[in-house]
């Protein structure tokens, strides 16, 4: 009998000892108030900047740049929040009551899976288009991109409004102080957020990056092949290798270290991995990760301009026409017919200058 309580007691006192395990992640709050702060100013400019080119300069409307102006449109979304963030961050207290805590937890995973889901759907874009350019012809419509972004748009905010808006994401302090995106409770994980990791990690990131490597590669393998090089040359080729290259690459840089961890730190939380030092680890790797992840708002309009030849050409017509406007007036003032003629067979040529949709 006594044996048996000496057993319950250093089970209890284990227990005791692995829940008070010491936190070392303050270093988050500084690390956070800055990182944020250097996303949203970035994030803001180069996201505005895409968003004039779609609306503005783009005269060319393809499904690739219908995916695009919804990953901006997410981006934006959860940049708008960011402020709010650093201030909390700064002051370590959130005065903004439950409710725009609410949204802005939900906004920061419709960003996140939204983001990887854009992101995708941009490659398999690129790989019906290269791999089946002709059987994808029915597919690949404006019309059909439309009810692919409607379909991931409720998809992602049925994950992350039952997160942002179920859960008490506000909780008071020992400072009493107002606590908001972090502190959730144990029992909140065990009965909730275990199961939305779950989901999110299956359908938000394994399946998105196993389709986006399958892409990559088939679209490498099509690439070796000779027919596909003379229907565009050289050039063609590096451009797409370059789009290629740049789109996994910022991918796996921004959303692999986060949902890694994120993993280990729903085992922590939940109490299926019972260790000081895994805690001390996943603590300390997950604030990192999650600037990382935030990052990709940044990122996302260098994918826009690699992975789209027709923003290029777009970008380059419009230079090309400022110089043309100058020209043409010049030869308007000249006496010269046949250099009036010129310019306008010139300028004809450049308008009608047809654009790669790939």
């Amino acid at each position: 009998m006594s044996s048996r309580l000496t057993r319950e007691q250093a089970t209890d006192g284990l227990n005791s000892t692995l829940s008070a395990c010491p936190k070392n992640d303050t270093f988050k709050y500084p690390l956070y108030s800055t990182i944020f702060s250097i996303v949203f100013v970035v994030g803001l400019i180069t996201n505005v900047v895409a968003i004039y080119i779609f609306t503005c300069s783009l005269k060319l409307r393809n499904e690739t740049t219908t995916y695009m102006m919804n990953l901006v449109a997410s981006d934006l979304l959860f940049v708008f929040t960011l402020p709010l963030r650093v201030f909390y961050f700064i002051n370590r207290h959130w005065p903004f009551g439950g409710l725009l805590c609410n949204v802005s937890v939900s906004l920061f995973y419709t960003n996140m899976y939204g983001s990887i889901l854009f992101l995708t759907c941009i490659s398999v874009d690129r790989f019906l288009a290269i791999v089946h350019p002709f059987r994808s012809r029915t597919l690949r419509t404006k019309r059909n991109a439309k009810i692919v972004c409607v379909a991931v748009w409720v998809l992602v905010l049925s994950g992350s409004l039952p997160t942002g808006f179920l859960l008490n994401s506000t909780s008071k302090s020992d400072e009493n102080k107002t606590n908001c995106f972090e502190n959730f409770s144990s029992k909140q994980w065990k009965s909730h957020l275990s199961k939305v990791v779950i989901f999110i990690e299956t359908v938000g990131f394994l399946i998105p990056l196993l389709l986006n490597v399958y892409c990559s590669i088939m679209v490498l393998q099509t690439l070796r092949q000779p027919q596909t090089i003379s229907r565009g040359g050289k050039l063609n080729k590096k451009k797409i290798l370059r789009m290629i290259i740049v789109h996994l690459t910022i991918f796996c840089f921004c959303f692999i270290p986060y949902n890694v961890n994120l993993v280990f730190y729903a085992m922590v939380r939940t109490k299926t991995l019972e260790s000081c030092f895994a805690e001390s680890v996943v603590r300390t790797i997950y604030p990192i990760a999650l600037c990382i992840a935030v990052s990709n708002c940044c990122f996302d309009p260098i994918i826009y301009y690699f992975t789209s030849e027709t923003i290029q050409n777009s970008i380059k017509r419009n230079n090309t026409f400022t110089r043309s406007d100058v020209k043409f007036s010049e030869d308007l003032q000249t006496p010269t017919s046949s250099k009036l003629q010129y310019s306008l067979r010139t300028l004809k040529a450049k308008v009608f200058h047809n654009e790669s949709s790939v």
